[in-house]
């Protein structure tokens, strides 16, 4: 009886905190056309507080829609174009020495806002990469003998050209398992370019995005989010899909044991539930289901194995792995 009441409230209150979201899908589409999922994908991790690596050739609006998510959401926005000359001091910041006075000041770097959009950011070399970490993972920022907290909401919004492209550097393993969800963004369907043409093929003529949710009301989301109800059994099944990343044999999937450098990290646990909670928000829903973990799973564990040189030759990728364990690991 209890149960039922708690699950009333907790649906009342998931209604109307959760009412936002529409109002901000409508605001974004006004400038972005499409990309339903590339949007969506950004929410769970707005909510989730989980960082995003955004994968795909240059020209698909990701730039455009983290912008548009920022300015809807009214909340402090830098870019930082990554490039091979770019210096860890030009993201986070230094320590500027005062002749006169004789004494260091120091200089805030634009890494300290709310919403980062690490522009290509895999055009930087590693000491860039690694100058990402401590912010990232710890929400702070270290310059001198200085430790300055982030203003939460904190979100680093990554952008990559795909490996192969000239000029390109692999992101380090550890900062790669930093990111909650690694999101492939393809092209637009033929309805919707005949649209972006009609939209952004004019001269002098902008739309602005209008603040429609604050950030106070993200934070107050995020909170919610931990009232979500999720049964022991969908806890199971999150647990199972990343144990069958590390030990296919499990699972019936020896095969797929020679093609596994590793597996996924206990991040991914971890990131499994939070965006699968977010993704039932975002659906106005008060409960998890095993299918916003499959929806969530591709996304969150396609970054997170390695494969073999075995499974390069054979042209076999992560996904077709992580494709293979939801197709095989038994749903609740």
């Amino acid at each position: 009886m209890s149960t039922d009441f708690d699950i009333s409230a907790v649906n009342e209150r998931i209604a109307k905190e959760s009412a936002f979201i529409d109002d901000l899908l409508t605001e974004i589409g006004k400038v972005v056309v499409g990309q339903k999922y590339m949007i969506e994908r950004l929410l769970v991790g707005l909510l989730g507080d989980g960082h995003i690596l955004l994968e795909g050739v240059p020209g698909l609006a990701k730039t455009l829609t983290v912008s548009s998510l920022a300015g809807a959401i009214g909340t402090q926005f830098q870019r930082i174009q990554f490039t091979p000359d770019l210096l860890p001091a030009d993201l986070l910041g230094t320590l500027v020495f005062n002749p006169k006075e004789g004494s260091f000041s120091i200089k805030k770097g634009p890494i300290f806002s709310n919403i980062i959009l690490a522009d290509e950011i895999n055009r930087s070399p590693a000491k860039v990469q690694s100058a990402l970490l401590e912010s990232m993972q710890e929400r702070q920022v270290t310059i001198g003998d200085t430790t300055f907290p982030l203003e939460a909401p904190f979100l680093v919004l990554a952008t990559q050209n795909p490996i192969e492209q000239e000029g390109t550097y692999p992101l380090p393993e550890a900062q790669v398992d930093r990111f909650m969800m690694k999101i492939k963004v393809g092209y637009p369907t033929r309805e919707e370019e005949l649209e972006i043409m009609r939209r952004m093929a004019r001269t002098g003529e902008k739309t602005k995005i209008k603040e429609v949710v604050s950030p106070e009301q993200i934070l107050e989301a995020r909170k919610v989010l931990n009232a979500l109800y999720i049964d022991d059994r969908v806890e199971q099944y999150i647990v199972d899909l990343v144990v069958a990343s590390r030990e296919p044999e499990q699972v019936g999937l020896g095969v797929l044991k020679p093609l596994i450098e590793y597996g996924a990290s206990p991040r991914a646990t971890i990131n499994l539930n939070l965006a699968a909670r977010a993704h039932a928000f975002l659906q106005h829903r008060a409960y998890i289901t095993p299918e916003d973990v499959r929806s969530i799973a591709m996304d969150v564990l396609r970054h997170r194995i390695a494969v073999t040189y075995e499974a390069e030759a054979e042209e076999i990728s992560s996904e077709d792995i992580v494709q293979r364990i939801l197709d095989t690991v038994e749903v609740p």
